[in-house]
């Protein structure tokens, strides 16, 4: 056996640990739904974990034909707000698996 062979199993055995914990994490933060609206809840949207929106909803007293613009304000701003959650909740769980470590290809 190469000299620091018991360590470097550990590290291995440790390392597949993390991996099977991130796997498992990752599978419930997709099987979350985030959810973010604007306008007061004018608009809605829903977002999974998987960066996958799910559902939007609008609330017809927002369609203005004569003001498509306000419309698309408030989807582009209920859209961003639920993708900065996940992201949150993605970087969250990350740092709770590898205790902050940054590694690289995982976060």
């Amino acid at each position: 056996m190469l000299p620091g062979g018991k360590n470097m199993q550990q590290l291995m055995k440790q390392a597949q640990k993390m991996q099977a914990e991130i796997m498992k994490q990752q599978e419930e933060l997709a099987n979350t739904v985030f959810s973010a609206s604007s306008g007061g809840g004018m608009v809605t949207v829903e977002m999974n974990g998987q960066f996958e929106v799910v559902s939007l909803k609008i609330d017809p007293q927002v369609v203005d034909p004569e003001d498509v613009e306000m419309l698309e304000d408030l989807i582009t701003a209920a859209v961003q707000e639920v993708l900065n959650k996940v992201n949150e909740a993605s970087s969250s769980v990350m740092s709770k698996v590898t205790g902050g470590i940054n590694i690289p290809g995982l976060g």
